[in-house]
């Protein structure tokens, strides 16, 4: 039962929402630009409604004005002619309705048949009093006008669809317009994911690159590319390193296989024996110092860092190192001095072995009978310690110089000597040190001296 939920809760919990770009920006333009489109319409059709409204204000205050003159002035000329007058000018207002009243209610004056229903909703309904004379029974007369607002209302109406529908249209073109300009905007993204799928195992050195300058894309291509390139070296170092491990490991072993094959061919005495089993040893050893070295590396590249402990004389440091050197340093015609010196939290064992990686090194290319100088320089307090090996001997090639600290890299004058070639991972263990430190590799080459080492960054 539980793997039957499972499964059927499988393809939600993978599901994934996906959103487009283009159609998200544009829906929110067209809203936005509806509700921009929508408030200045409210705006317009509300300054509309308002002339509409001084308009009949402006009317109503004439059509009383009128009215209120008519009585006034022809009040004492009798009742007859005040209608008289009230009929000649209300035939010019067909849009109103007038009625008059005497001070007792009773009619005075109305207009003819309206040609509009005065007890509609679409009416203004105002009400006025004119003053009479004393002569006229309660001297003052009670009109009613009846306004139609009718027509303007359905005028209002009219334009308050027009501006929603320009709205509405102007929201929809304008997404649409910009629907199509961010399609074409990002038209080079989708180049760039077309050239990007393109890039596999066998073409590391394709690079991405627009039709087109794009100030905003730039910086993420030559980013990319900049990766890319670091990709493209670490997987072609990588593939070296796979190759010079099997060819470091090819040789002991197959020595191994071959003294091994060979004490098994027949009957061997017991110091035969022993002298096969101690060639066989030193292959071990040999084969165990280069899987250590390989740990360590591998440890350093994920990101291991030093242990520091308390501050120490960095020239006593090497003075140790330099005593455990003593016989190979003798049978070289070596001479050691140590010029400078600097007290550092640093992790002691990694430094020693640092140390000795470089002196050691340096004895083997050193000229007999030079001196050999271990510098330790400090340019201010707290500023990184440069420690240095220098020895006099065969330069190193500038081409060659930056990749010395690479993993198994040999160059002839350099890597070979009579001793026999070594597997070449320590000034590469070196750099890994200095890394853990929060230091880098150090090397300079020419007029005879070569100088390799290392910094240290203050805890």
């Amino acid at each position: 039962m539980s793997a039957v939920l499972d499964a059927s809760a499988k393809p939600a919990a993978c599901a994934v929402v996906r959103h487009s770009i283009s159609r998200r920006l544009s829906w929110m333009v067209a809203v936005q630009t509806f509700i921009g489109l929508a408030l200045l319409c409210a705006l317009l059709w509300a300054f509309t409604s308002s002339q509409f409204e001084r308009k009949h204000a402006e009317q109503w205050e004439v059509k009383a004005s009128i009215s209120k003159e008519i009585v006034r002035n022809t009040m004492h000329l009798g009742e007859a002619e005040v209608i008289a007058k009230m009929t000649f000018y209300a035939m010019r207002r067909s849009d109103t309705y007038v009625v008059l009243l005497r001070a007792d209610g009773s009619e005075l004056y109305r207009d003819g048949t309206p040609s509009f229903d005065i007890h509609s909703d679409r009416v203004l309904t105002n009400r006025f009093e004119i003053e009479t004379p004393a002569t006229v029974a309660g001297g003052r007369i009670r009109g009613t006008m009846v306004l139609n607002c009718g027509e303007d209302r359905r005028m209002l109406a009219g334009i308050a669809l027009a501006l929603l529908a320009t709205a509405l249209a102007g929201g929809l073109g304008v997404g649409l317009l910009v629907f199509r300009t961010v399609k074409r905007g990002l038209a080079p993204m989708m180049d760039l994911a077309a050239q990007t799928r393109a890039i596999d195992a066998q073409r590391l050195g394709q690079r991405l690159k627009l039709a087109e300058p794009v100030e905003e894309l730039q910086p993420a291509v030559d980013q990319f590319n900049a990766l890319m390139g670091r990709l493209e070296r670490a997987y072609v170092q990588l593939e070296s390193f796979n190759a010079d491990v099997a060819h470091e490991l090819r040789t002991p072993l197959a020595a191994l296989i071959g003294h091994t094959e060979l004490a098994l061919s027949r009957e061997r005495s017991r110091s035969e024996l022993e002298e096969t089993l101690s060639s066989n040893l030193e292959e071990l050893q040999r084969l165990s110092a280069l899987v250590n070295d390989m740990l360590f590396l591998a440890q350093a590249d994920r990101g291991a860092a030093a242990r520091r402990g308390e501050p120490l004389s960095l020239a006593t440091l090497a003075r140790q190192v330099i005593e455990f050197h003593e016989a190979a340093l003798e049978d070289a015609a070596l001479e050691v001095h140590i010029d400078g010196d600097a007290a550092v939290a640093v992790d002691e064992p990694l430094v020693k072995r640092a140390l000795s990686n470089l002196i050691g090194n340096a004895t083997r290319y050193a000229q007999p009978g030079t001196p050999l100088a271990v510098r330790i320089v400090q340019p201010a307090p707290g500023a990184p310690v440069r420690l240095e090996v220098e020895n006099t001997g065969p330069a190193i090639a500038p081409e060659a110089l930056p990749r010395i600290f690479d993993r198994f890299f040999r160059v002839d004058t350099v890597r070979c000597t009579a001793e026999g070639a070594h597997h070449g991972l320590g000034l590469a263990i070196v750099a890994a040190i200095a890394r853990m430190h929060r230091g880098e590799p150090l090397a300079s080459s020419g007029d005879g001296l070569t100088r390799v080492g290392f910094s240290l960054a203050a805890a």
